[in-house]
């Protein structure tokens, strides 16, 4: 990967569909990173990772046969804001990690990182060249969440609570993109990758 490769943030809220548009930018040839998907399986195959979690957390973060418990974690750090930022402190650090290797593997000019909280965490900052934001009706998203989670109303509304607001991502994007399952993606996604391209040459 060069130096100047472009590194393109897709991202929003819970239930806005930013992994449909990620796959959407996948389809188009672009190499798609899943921060999420990363994360979950950095506790496998990152010995460091899973060692220092253990060392925070204890052993009863770990199963039968030695991997991590993501249900006994969730529940030790439940209501721990303390112990969660704790955890982050070891798990951000080694997303960076994995995706600047991931990066350097890539042929492509243009990748694409998909993140929920990414805006969130100054750690982040600077990752990304562009931003894309993936909105949608806020119906839209409880009605998602709810068929997808099997979770009430009430439980996606917390969820959404503990998240940026459209308007706070909306306020650090390049493109903002709506999801609301009437309008066709690949034509929008494919005059983003256009603008970014001209936008690009012009700045290499």
């Amino acid at each position: 990967m060069k130096e100047d490769s472009c590194v393109i943030l897709c991202t929003g809220g819970i239930g806005s569909g930013k992994s449909v548009v990620s796959r959407v930018f996948h389809e188009t040839g672009l190499p798609v990173y899943d921060c999420d998907r990363a994360a979950k399986e950095l506790y496998d195959r990152d010995t460091q990772l899973l060692s220092d979690m253990v060392s925070l957390c204890g052993e009863a973060v770990l199963d039968a046969e030695g991997r991590l418990d993501r249900t006994a974690l969730s529940h030790r750090i439940f209501g721990d804001a303390a112990l969660l930022a704790a955890v982050e402190d070891l798990v951000h650090p080694a997303v960076i990690r994995d995706f600047e290797n991931w990066k350097k593997r890539q042929e492509s000019a243009l990748v694409v990182i998909e993140s929920a909280i990414l805006l969130e965490k100054p750690r982040f900052a600077g990752m990304m060249d562009y931003t894309v934001v993936v909105t949608a009706p806020e119906a839209v998203r409880i009605r998602r969440v709810m068929a997808r989670d099997g979770v009430t109303e009430e439980q996606v509304h917390k969820r959404m609570a503990a998240q940026w607001s459209d308007a706070e991502r909306m306020a650090k994007a390049d493109f903002i993109l709506e999801n609301d399952d009437r309008q066709a993606l690949l034509p929008a996604v494919l005059q983003i990758i256009e603008t970014i391209k001209q936008r690009w040459k012009r700045q290499i």
